[in-house]
């Protein structure tokens, strides 16, 4: 892949996006702000190979857009906030579309590109892309220990994800653990 199209308003996420694609040696990085606007250049004869999405835009959230690339073959990751991330990840399953939390984590869209490389070119190591799919599925375990703080316990985001790292650190476990102990005793 070289050539991707961000869709985003103007912000952090944006620049982290711009920055991991370049460092990812990407060349061809086109930008748009409104989901109207991204439309016309996946329609156009020489769409990018990858799509990001930073929902939510100014004219619409991005799940329908998600979805349009992906039924036109596009590679494509919606960003969203942490606490809709299973249930978007659930619904956007069938098109492919893969689903990370913001704030973005550069070394997971990293291995997030990656994966969605993978569909047309092999991993040269089966073990790196385990890993990636273990990291991705821990990262949404811990947004959804997260996301069943903030609604039973009134946590903030910040509140919530501090808690998992403190009980990772004082019961000695990975803050997957963590996640999967705060789970079962809340739910």
């Amino acid at each position: 892949m070289y050539r991707a199209f961000i869709i985003s308003r103007p912000d952090q996420t944006a620049d982290t996006v711009r920055r991991t694609l370049q460092s990812l040696g990407f060349d061809g990085i086109s930008e748009a702000s409104t989901g109207g606007e991204a439309r016309r250049i996946i329609r156009s004869e020489s769409p990018p190979e990858l799509i990001i999405i930073n929902a939510p835009l100014p004219d619409e959230f991005g799940i329908e857009l998600a979805e349009a690339a992906a039924e036109a073959n596009l590679k494509t990751i919606l960003l969203c906030s942490g606490n809709i991330t299973d249930e978007l990840a659930d619904r956007l399953s069938a098109y492919d579309v893969l689903v990370l939390s913001k704030p973005v984590d550069r070394d997971v869209l990293r291995s997030g590109i990656r994966l969605l490389e993978a569909d047309t070119a092999p991993f040269s190591d089966i073990e790196e892309s385990d890993e990636v799919l273990r990291r991705i599925d821990d990262i949404r375990l811990i947004n959804k220990a997260k996301s069943a703080l903030m609604k039973y316990l009134r946590f903030t985001e910040p509140q919530a994800h501090r808690y998992i790292e403190k009980q990772a650190m004082n019961n000695r476990c990975t803050r997957r653990e963590a996640a999967e102990k705060i789970i079962t005793d809340i739910l």
